[in-house]
Formats: structure tokens, C-alpha cells, sequence
């Protein structure tokens, strides 16, 4: 849900190596595919995806024929990732650990397209990574993202609310991944980068959590290998608040399911669909 020149230099890395997202991202892969088909890829291109987890949106994009490099701060992923790749024969897409907010590694001006959907919104310094994503895209390139929506009422920004719910206040200078889903804050970010407004572009689309089981199954999932869930779960129970917690989880898949409290469940998730042109 991001190369480092050490493992302190993102907070996040712990927390996305935490558990096993993998398990989240099998639910996604539907949409991630779908999401991709709607970019025009061809192939030849260079594509770069940001947060690329194991491969959701970097895969896809790789099948078309792209030339895709998934970039992760989260080791396990990164290996996920690659095994994936491995696994279907896909030679023309690698993953690589590496930070959001500073992409050193990475050349200017190297790629058509920059993709991260719901991954470089939770790197901790979101001027620097709009930095480095224009800085990483050749001209004439574009940049999306998809960002889950602050005070949304849909399914992800409410779970996310409800889990810091839990947690102690964040320390100073702390800014909300979800602010990444404010079109103010989107403009102004990419502004500070050089991008003139009429070339960023936002719009709501849907992201659909699709999982075989049953509404408070699928909450399971995320209790045991969510990283931000399982972290509110730790502070729930040292509170003795752990069962309030479980049961607003199950009751949130419940209310979101196309099948209510029945299996399978099928959970559609609006998010802030951005494109730049820089």
C-alpha cells in the first residue's frame, strides 16, 4: 500500500513488511488488471510502478508488452513480486526495493509511464514524491495514481479511519496518506514540482475487493496480514478494545458487500483516480 540507502530512511518499510500483503492484493487483482487496460499500454514501453506491492498493476502492464520496473519499500514484496514474475514466465518485468520519496537510483527522465495506485500515498514526504515522480518521466509521459479518498465513506478510507481510531496521535509533521485523495493537495504537490494545473487531471473510479469468503472472513484477512489493521489491533488489545475493534471490521465488509453478510464477498472501493502530464 516505494531504493533506501538505509532501512530507517522510511518509516513505512516496517509496517508494509509487517504481515503479508500479498494475501490483501490476491482480492485486487480483478480491478488491477482492468485498471491497467484502460492506460493504453504498448509495447516497448518503459513503465515504472511505484508501490508496485507483488505485482497487481506491474504484471498486467507487462503482459501488453510494457518494459516494467515495480519498486517497493517492502522487501518481502519485492521477492513476492519477482517470484510472481518468475512463476508465469513474465521476462520482461523485475521488482527492486526502494523509497517513494527518493528514487536516487533511478535516472531522469526514464520512463513513459509512472504508475502507483495506492502505494506512493503512504510514503511519508508527499511533496518528495511528486518531486521524484516528475523527475523520473520522460517529457510527453504521463504519472497516475490512485489514491484512497480522506473522510470517504466508502470501504478502504473508512477502514483506515476506523484503525487509527486505535492508535496514539501521530508525531509532528505527520501528513495523511489519504490527503493524496484531496485534489487540492494533488495539484499543489505537483505544482511544487513544476506541473502546470492544466495538466493534472483527477476523477473518482472504483477498485473492487473481490474474496471467496464470507464478509467477516475477509476481516480476518486483513486483522491477520494488514499492516496499518494489524497495528491497530496490537493497540486495541493492550486496551482491552480488541473485540469492539473486530466487530466494527466485520460490521463495515458486512455493510459494503454486494452480498451482505454471505459469501462470496464482493466490496467496491471509490478512490481518486490522478493523471499528469508534466
Amino acid at each position: 500500500m516505494d531504493v533506501v540507502s538505509t532501512p530507517q530512511a522510511n518509516p513505512n518499510k516496517a509496517l508494509w513488511e509487517k504481515g503479508d500483503f500479498t494475501r490483501i492484493a490476491a482480492t485486487m487483482r480483478e480491478s488491477g488488471e482492468a485498471l491497467v487496460e484502460k492506460l493504453g499500454i504498448s509495447r516497448g514501453l518503459d513503465v515504472l510502478d511505484l508501490g508496485c506491492g507483488d505485482g497487481t498493476t506491474a504484471l498486467p502492464a507487462a503482459k501488453l508488452g510494457a518494459n516494467v520496473l515495480g519498486v517497493d519499500i517492502a522487501s518481502n514484496l519485492v521477492e513476492a513480486g519477482n517470484a510472481r514474475a518468475l512463476s508465469l514466465g513474465i521476462a520482461n518485468c523485475r521488482f527492486q526495493e526502494g523509497d517513494a520519496t527518493d528514487l536516487h537510483d533511478l535516472e531522469d527522465d526514464s520512463f513513459d509511464l509512472v504508475i502507483s495506485i495506492f502505494g506512493a500515498m503512504f510514503a511519508p514526504r508527499p511533496f518528495d514524491v511528486a518531486r521524484e515522480v516528475v523527475r523520473v518521466t520522460r517529457p510527453g509521459g504521463r504519472i497516475v495514481m490512485g489514491n484512497w479518498i480522506a473522510k470517504d465513506p466508502t470501504f478502504v478510507a473508512q477502514l483506515l479511519k476506523i484503525s487509527a481510531s486505535y492508535l496514539p496521535p501521530p508525531p509532528e509533521g505527520f501528513v495523511s496518506p489519504v490527503t493524496w485523495g484531496v485534489e487540492e493537495h494533488v495539484i499543489e504537490r505537483f505544482a511544487s514540482a513544476g506541473v502546470p494545473e492544466d495538466r493534472i487531471s483527477c476523477e473518482r473510479d472504483t477498485y473492487r475487493f473481490d474474496f471467496p469468503g464470507s464478509p467477516s472472513e475477509f476481516a480476518a484477512e486483513f486483522k491477520a496480514f494488514y499492516g496499518p489493521t494489524m497495528t491497530a489491533f496490537e493497540a486495541a488489545a493492550a486496551s482491552g478494545r480488541e473485540q469492539v475493534l473486530q466487530s466494527q471490521l466485520e460490521a463495515l465488509t458486512s455493510e459494503h458487500n454486494a452480498n451482505g453478510r454471505e459469501a462470496p464477498t464482493s466490496i467496491p472501493a471509490t478512490y481518486l483516480r490522478v493523471t499528469v502530464t508534466p
